[in-house]
């Protein structure tokens, strides 16, 4: 048995060299998927930054503890309280102490993300001068790296100050070094301080003040800045890569599957001479079995080594894109090449298992057939798996809607739901394409009705190679449309809930300054609205400790200018003593009271006064200021009063130093796309390497299906048709099937979306089918473009010289190509 299948191999190299091709690409995009993954498991050990030479450093506690009955809930405070002046005062007893401030700083034609630091903390880095001096007034300032050298006079939003000597940088920040005095101006709060004394008596001056933490050691580096920023990259990393890879695994695995099936399917001719020669349904399924596990084997082995040169440039890749942080690597990992190679194995055989199992019931009778017309009937096992599949997409997106319909709105649903309703049509395919063919093939002259015909009769081969075209614009459609209608509802949430004419944000990002804030409030003829951004923290369920983005703003003004969607109460009835909550939270009903967690870490148990529609998740709670601690104001809303003028008031606000100011609808356009980098790029990694695999699984079986029609050509060369007219018939097909293909993905993509416009609606929020026509346009270009160049390459190799010859005939009446013998 191995004799003959190695024999068949050689025999239909060409056939066979499209599977090997398919599925070696795969197990090479799952080794790719799991080294990606395996190097997003561990962060290296980071040693202390800013105060590598400090001995102690004493931190305000950050991090929320409420005891539960399943054990502790911890959450980082988003405000968390300053260090108090008794702390610092019982520090400075021991030792030399050494407040820490940070602040940002935005020079015009700087570069970003500055942060300004008193000089005293310059030498817990170390850094060291290497040109000028120290800053000794309050304009004076020292700065790390080449961008800018002593003497230079820099305009900030702190007014403007010169550069009297430069360090050198550390890599880790870009400092700008102030006196300290001048710091403490800018940022009066102290949140750490450098200790000068033993870390043993700092501890038992502190002793039972749980609003601190004393760090020594290794532990000094969570006084850096973001010392969360390596867990905090493996979590979206490995949210990112296991999404990568469970739809690189899909479209691998189907593509792969389906290869092995149509390379086996194609073969019935050639059954059937087996089984008159008097071959076994079981020497048969052995043969395409063992066939399956040489070109599975080989194909794995050159995957595996495909993957492990791939996966190091994907590494560099999502560095470069700014996905990961600069020290992550991608390799070295044993168990993907496992994982990939024996995927690979199984699903050569599971591929090749069902057309084994039909090749073994091939009658005799196929080897005298005079066409290849595919059965009218689908097995009853593709029937069974296509509307399982399809009634679990069905049932899972009702649940979903009826109980929870935010979970849709979650990147890793919205990516992974349209594989099991692509999996559900690319199994009813063959079923489906005969009347979609019936319905859409009106092709023009003889050529046409070929054409129409061939689709018709051959609906499995044309199924099979519109498989890859439904996948690649399927999930081109589904996740492109997703983050359309995502960015549109919040666009017209934006616009629809805000009343306000001008909007004003701080221009350097963070929070106003009072002198600023106190000038917009003194505007004439402007109602002026105050806002910051904070969080709220409740338990649910007695043991979740779940989180809620919230705003703080006085209820009058905010009443005039925005347009919340109250479903349930009155948003001027909330004050200091209750909260507005959206229909997200547990408990949403009027009256009812909450207990939660402020910013700052303190609890308080608050009355809901007014329930609002969910919408996007926007905002999941409105307080006042007085439970919002340490939230400073970062947006100010600004409605025009009746009778002022616009213009006179845009002016007033200009003239504000340190703001931004925008219209209402720059405000909307500024609100979509949705500003965040870090999904768009995942989106677009996801489905490039997606879409990059099943581009080339087109290609790859248009040269399968072409390859095989050989004897087909032979006969319409004999009927009278010339190169040209056969090779427009080979084109006309391609692009049919490309056609037929398209045309089910676009059927796919509306399902999809339909399910998250519903989530949308049922969410209160405006959500109208965005389909993303344009990318769905050139994603099928490039299918067509593919298969066209595939198919009519392969056909005019077949078709070398000009006039029909002998062997032209031969392959004509014997239907079929060299067999091997049992």
């Amino acid at each position: 048995m191995l004799s003959t299948a190695l024999r068949t191999l050689y025999a239909r190299r060409a056939s066979f060299a499209g599977s090997f091709v398919a599925l070696a690409l795969g197990v090479a995009l799952l080794t790719v998927m799991g080294q990606a993954l395996a190097a997003s498991v561990h962060a290296p050990d980071r040693s202390p930054e800013r105060f590598a030479t400090a001995p102690v450093v004493v931190r305000a506690g950050d991090t929320l503890r409420v005891p539960t009955p399943a054990g502790p809930r911890t959450a980082r405070l988003p405000h968390a309280p300053p260090l108090r002046p008794a702390t610092l005062g019982v520090l400075a007893t021991l030792g030399r102490v050494t407040p820490d401030r940070s602040f940002p700083v935005h020079p015009a034609g700087g570069p970003d993300n500055l942060v300004g630091h008193p000089w005293s903390t310059a030498r817990f880095a170390p850094y060291a001068l290497t040109a000028g001096r120290a800053p000794a007034a309050p304009d004076e300032v020292v700065t790390a790296g080449g961008w800018t050298r002593p003497g230079a006079r820099l305009r900030t939003a702190h007014g403007t100050v010169t550069v009297v000597g430069t360090v050198r940088a550390l890599g880790f920040e870009r400092p700008v070094f102030f006196t300290d005095a001048r710091a403490a101006a800018l940022a009066p709060e102290v949140r750490q301080a450098v200790v000068e004394a033993d870390a043993t008596a700092v501890r038992a001056a502190l002793r039972g003040d749980a609003r601190v933490r004393v760090l020594t050691g290794a532990q000094r580096r969570l006084a850096d800045a973001d010392p969360d920023r390596d867990a905090e990259a493996l979590t979206a990393l490995n949210a990112l890569f296991g999404t990568a890879g469970g739809v690189s695994a899909f479209v691998s695995v189907f593509v792969v599957s389906s290869t092995f099936a149509f390379a086996v399917a194609q073969r019935r001719r050639e059954f059937g001479l087996l089984r008159t020669a008097g071959a076994t349904p079981g020497q048969l399924r052995r043969s395409v079995l063992a066939e399956a596990l040489l070109v599975g084997a080989l194909a794995s082995a050159a995957g595996c080594v495909l993957g492990a040169y791939a996966a190091p440039h994907l590494g560099a890749l999502v560095v470069d894109g700014g996905l990961a942080p600069a020290w992550y690597r991608v390799g070295g990992a044993v168990w993907p090449y496992h994982l990939a190679c024996w995927t690979g194995l199984l699903v050569a055989l599971a591929g090749a298992g069902g057309a084994a199992w039909r090749a073994g019931r091939t009658p005799a009778v196929e080897a005298l057939r005079e066409a290849s017309v595919d059965p009218a009937r689908l097995p009853r096992a593709r029937w069974v798996c296509g509307a399982v599949l399809l009634l679990t997409a069905a049932t899972t997106l009702a649940y979903t809607l009826l109980t929870d319909p935010g979970e849709l709105l979650h990147r890793k649903t919205w990516v992974s739901r349209p594989l099991l309703l692509t999996g559900a049509v690319a199994v009813l395919s063959p079923a489906l394409v005969r009347p979609l063919a019936r319905l859409l093939v009106r092709l023009p002259g003889v050529l046409g009705a070929l054409v129409r015909q061939n689709v018709l009769t051959g609906a499995r081969r044309t199924a099979s190679l519109a498989a890859p075209v439904l996948v690649t614009v399927a999930l081109a459609g589904s996740l492109l449309g997703a983050t359309a209608i995502l960015g549109g509802a919040r666009a017209a949430e934006v616009d629809r809930q805000t009343a306000a004419d001008f909007l004003v944000t701080p221009a350097d990002g963070t929070a106003f300054a009072p002198a600023a804030l106190a000038r917009l409030r003194r505007v004439p003829g402007a109602e002026v609205s105050a806002t910051a951004t904070t969080a709220v923290r409740t338990l649910e369920d007695g043991i979740a400790l779940v989180g809620f983005p919230a705003r703080a703003a006085e209820p009058g003004p905010l009443e005039r200018t925005v347009r919340l969607p109250v479903t349930a109460g009155h948003l001027a009835d909330l004050d200091d003593e209750s909260i507005v909550v959206t229909r997200e939270w547990a408990r949403h009903r009027v009256g009812e009271r909450v207990r939660v967690w402020r910013g700052d870490g303190t609890p308080r148990t608050l009355r809901i006064a007014a329930v609002v529609a969910t919408g996007t998740g926007g905002d999941g709670a409105w307080v006042t200021p007085a439970n919002a601690p340490g939230a400073g104001v970062d947006r100010v809303d600004v409605r025009v009063r009746a009778g002022a003028s616009a213009v006179t008031v845009a002016r007033h606000l200009r003239s504000v130093e340190g703001v931004r100011l925008l219209t209402k609808a720059q405000w909307v356009r500024a609100s979509w796309p949705p500003p965040n980098r870090t999904t768009r790029l995942g989106v677009l990694l996801v489905l490039g390497i997606a879409l990059l695999y099943t581009g080339l699984s087109v290609a790859n079986s248009a040269l399968m299906a072409a390859s095989a029609r050989r004897t087909e050509l032979a006969t319409l060369r004999l009927t009278g048709l010339t190169r040209a007219q056969i090779l427009r018939l080979t084109a006309m097909e391609s692009l049919t099937v490309v056609a037929l293909g398209a045309a089910l993905g676009v059927l796919v993509t509306l399902a999809d979306l339909s399910g998250m416009t519903a989530a949308l609606q049922l969410l209160g929020a405006t959500a109208p089918l965005t389909v993303p026509w344009r990318p769905l346009a050139w994603t099928t270009t490039a299918c067509a473009v593919l298969s066209l160049t595939a198919s009519l390459a392969t056909t005019a190799w077949s078709l070398r010289g000009d006039k029909p010859t002998g062997r032209h005939i031969s392959l004509a009446r014997a239907g079929i190509r060299k067999t091997p013998h049992l």
